[in-house]
């Protein structure tokens, strides 16, 4: 479990693919200052295992559905990745309840610097805009951002300047892909009423119809 707050930005020092899966060496002294084998570790919001580290580097292996669901079979040697360990239980909660899984993955459409800030707009498939909502929490490539706008195709989020110089969103362009978690609560919310809507007379459209 983690809480989309970025801890470090690694780079990619090494890939190895073969037809489905890759294994990736990434540069992080911060990170593996306190690793051990088999630690849980948020790779761009994707939830990894490290299977090897030195005093420097770590390594971990991204099996062929993480693959085939996330943005990390595009990286390249030399990129940077977010990182965030597993939340421990005696820190603070600076974020939200981020698993690691993502749903799916989001195109910027626009960036734009508004004051302090920087607006960014990014299009998501129709499935993933169903579990967002205004002032709602989202995980972009790992992380933990509040939604301040949702349309049909889209949502905007707000980068404050740390945010963007700590994590690599401040590196995104118009065009680039990147992964997306919605929020854990909401979806198993929004699940359960789906399945239980042929069995209750409360629907989605009922709650809709009284404000929820």
């Amino acid at each position: 479990m983690f809480t989309g707050i970025i801890e470090d930005k690694g780079r990619v020092t090494a890939i190895q693919k073969d037809d489905k899966s890759m294994q990736l060496t990434i540069a992080t002294p911060k990170i593996v200052s306190d690793a051990n084998l088999g630690d849980s570790i948020a790779v761009n919001g994707v939830c990894l295992t490290i299977t090897h580290f030195t005093n420097e580097l770590m390594t971990v292996d991204v099996m062929p559905e993480t693959v085939k669901a996330t943005t990390i079979h595009t990286l390249k040697l030399g990129d940077l990745v977010n990182l965030e360990r597993a939340m421990s239980a005696n820190g603070r909660f600076g974020g939200h309840i981020v698993s690691g899984h993502v749903d799916g993955v989001g195109t910027i459409r626009s960036k734009k610097p508004v004051s302090n800030a920087v607006y960014i707009d990014i299009e998501l498939p129709k499935e993933l805009v169903e579990n967002c909502i205004p002032k709602g929490s989202i995980t972009i490539d790992g992380t933990s951002l509040t939604l301040f706008k949702v349309t049909d195709q889209s949502v905007t989020v707000s980068l404050i300047p740390h945010t963007y110089d700590e994590t690599i969103l401040g590196r995104k362009n118009v065009g680039d892909k990147v992964n997306i978690e919605t929020d854990m609560l909401g979806k198993y919310v929004l699940h359960h009423l789906r399945r239980t809507e042929n069995q209750s007379n409360i629907t989605i459209d009922f709650l809709r119809q009284n404000g929820f």
